[in-house]
């Protein structure tokens, strides 16, 4: 295909883009009564509202020809049909066959892996039920009440993100802990919560080499032998996730507790997989596979509904309008559930690993913007942080708003009805942010106060909104393990379409390895406190001031 920004279907948006780039949103709404009806998707109960945006019927065409051009349709059936669509990697991309609950066949290399990830997920349950019932005893004869994952990137994210959105459907007698930065204060502050006679550590590397990983599972270790005293009742408290077998059984750990990891499921699309064994040791099984529900619901919306009533498809298109014609380069995941306030973070990886790329599947550098830089907070603590600059800002940063029908938590006689004020300003904003405020508005406002006081006139441009600034709202039933699986995936979906249009590989992460290998030659330097002549004037200099002052 040629590239992109050089066909017909590009320059079409360009040119779209020059007619309406000074449109307000405001008028798009006044002369629509009918624009929110033709701009939402639904979902069984996940609606999907694009109303707040940009765009025009006009738009949304010329963006689904850009859709079409790109081959998005037979990209697709590659990526459901295991085709080894990462060929930096030389892998498939099959995460969706982890949550294919039809069971129907997909095959890798012409075998079948189905019953792979059904022995895989039997093995869960097993050792699920296991602690959660209390059959599994540590090795003192105590029943598991923590347990800590050690992993760090998609191994971590996933899990710990899912763990906090669902508390309320987790164990009361059963802790779950995460641990994945190699600071020793995140595993120390950690093992202080916890009793090595009742804990059970899941080491989660595929390669089972992964510098941080490692580090904090060697100290886990030692931590835990030092009450033990003995390496046989290590089966008792570690179990690897990883498809380096060797190396989990020379840690220490049976091979029995030894789950595989797959080389075509990706880090970021892997809570899916058995790095979700903390995930179902928490909520159960049966909530486990609710999430993977959730997430086979996305993946038969995405690969059966036409591309204009398609979720991610219309998400995916959305904010390449923006990054690339717009320019706009940010965008915010702004949750109005305090249990998703991990769920910013997991994005920023599954987006960010997945679409920070400058090289395209041609093997040339791509000539037009990728990956948005994504960040968020929940609400409503974002509005009191950072939404200043979402209102009134330089930068135009485009909002996904979601927030879900009925809260899981309820305070006992809330006379004061917290949700419904949460629900209040989650529509606030997304109308405040579209319509904005204009100079009239603000003299009408303060009309009263400036006749009092002439100069406060001074002030009336401080309180003026621009308005036309972007967002979409996310709503659905409640925060439930299948709600939250098909969530991810519609976000995994909009991903990969993007990335398919961008012409890059979303699959692999090189940028991750790069700065690994230079950590591994500085190490040596600080170990010995030899003197560094090695690299450039700045690294050698930070090298020898850390030897000379530790």
């Amino acid at each position: 295909m040629a590239e992109i920004t050089k066909t017909a279907e590009w320059r079409a948006l360009e040119n779209h883009f020059k007619d309406i780039k000074n449109s307000h949103m405001r008028d798009l709404f006044m002369s629509d009564p009918e624009r929110f009806d033709k701009n939402h998707l639904q979902l069984n109960d996940f609606l999907f509202d694009f109303s707040k945006n940009r765009i025009t019927d006009e738009t949304k065409k010329l963006l689904i020809a850009l859709a079409e051009k790109a081959d998005l349709k037979d990209w697709r059936g590659r990526l459901f049909s295991g085709e080894k669509i990462n060929f930096t990697e030389n892998r498939a991309a099959l995460h969706i066959a982890l949550r294919n609950r039809a069971n129907k066949p997909i095959k890798v290399e012409g075998e079948d892996v189905m019953p792979l990830v059904n022995h895989e997920l039997s093995k869960i349950r097993k050792l699920s039920e296991e602690i959660r019932s209390g059959v599994w005893k540590g090795f003192s004869g105590k029943k598991i009440k923590s347990i800590v994952n050690i992993g760090i990137g998609g191994s971590d994210l996933g899990p710990s993100m899912v763990c906090d959105a669902l508390r309320p459907f987790g164990s009361e007698d059963i802790s779950p802990y995460f641990v994945s930065n190699v600071d020793a204060a995140d595993l120390s502050q950690t093992l202080e919560k916890c009793d090595p006679e009742t804990t059970l550590f899941i080491v989660a590397s595929k390669t089972f080499s992964t510098q941080e990983t490692m580090t904090n599972a060697f100290s886990a270790r030692d931590w835990f032998l030092k009450k033990a005293k003995n390496n046989e009742f290590i089966k008792n408290h570690f179990v690897a996730i990883s498809s380096n077998e060797k190396a989990a059984e020379d840690f220490g750990i049976h091979a029995e507790n030894i789950f595989v990891l797959w080389d075509w499921v990706g880090g970021r699309y892997s809570m899916w997989s058995s790095i979700g064994l903390s995930i179902a040791i928490f909520i159960g099984m049966e909530n486990f596979e609710q999430i993977l529900e959730g997430g086979y619901e996305a993946d038969n919306h995405f690969i059966s509904a036409p591309l204009e009533e398609n979720i991610p498809v219309m998400m995916a298109l959305i904010g390449i309008w923006y990054i690339n014609f717009f320019n706009f380069s940010t965008f915010a995941v702004l949750p109005y559930d305090h249990c998703l306030a991990k769920l910013p973070s997991y994005l920023q990886q599954a987006d960010m690993e997945s679409n920070g790329k400058f090289i395209g599947r041609d093997n040339k550098k791509v000539c037009q913007k990728t990956g948005p830089i994504l960040w968020g907070e929940a609400g409503t603590n974002g509005q009191h942080a950072f939404y200043q600059l979402l209102h009134q800002g330089t930068q135009i940063t485009p909002c996904d708003f979601i927030m879900p029908l009925h809260s899981n938590y309820k305070l006992a006689d809330d006379k004061n009805d917290h949700h419904k004020i949460l629900q209040a300003n989650f529509i606030a904003q997304t109308q405040s942010l579209m319509i904005g405020k204009s100079i009239s508005d603000v003299e009408n406002e303060m009309k009263n106060e400036i006749m009092d006081n002439p100069s406060l006139k001074n002030l009336v441009s401080h309180r003026i909104f621009e308005g036309n600034r972007p967002s979409n709202s996310i709503l659905f039933e409640s925060l439930s393990p299948k709600s939250l699986g098909r969530l991810i995936a519609i976000y995994e979906h909009k991903i990969f379409t993007q990335g398919i249009i961008w012409n890059i590989n979303s699959f692999d992460q090189w940028g991750v390895e790069y700065g690994k290998q230079i950590a591994k030659l500085v190490l040596p330097k600080l170990e010995s406190k030899q003197h560094s002549e090695t690299f450039d004037s700045s690294t050698n200099n930070l090298i020898n001031y850390i030897n000379n002052n530790t």
